[in-house]
């Protein structure tokens, strides 16, 4: 788990993680890693806004977050004729 967080660390690439909570509660978190210490790591977490240590024992998977895809914006223009509909 250490290298994975390594490699997302260098690539400066955000992951997806699932991690058990002091609690013993399993969470989904997605977060970027700032910088690996001994047996924890800081990275900011977007589930929490904001910066967080966390153990890596306690990383169950690391999984790099992969966007979507492109999103349709739909523009609305007024035409003498009709309304255009355009896909950018």
């Amino acid at each position: 788990m250490r290298e994975q967080l390594i490699k997302a660390m260098q690539r400066n690439q955000l992951v997806n993680m699932m991690y058990v909570a002091k609690d013993g509660s399993i969470t989904k978190r997605r977060v970027k890693v700032i910088k690996i210490v001994g047996d924890s790591f800081q990275a900011f977490c977007f589930t929490r806004h904001a910066k967080r240590t966390f153990l890596i024992s306690n990383v169950l998977a690391v999984i790099p977050f992969v966007s979507r895809g492109r999103e349709v914006v739909w523009i609305m223009r007024v035409c003498p004729i009709d309304l255009l509909c355009v896909s950018i």
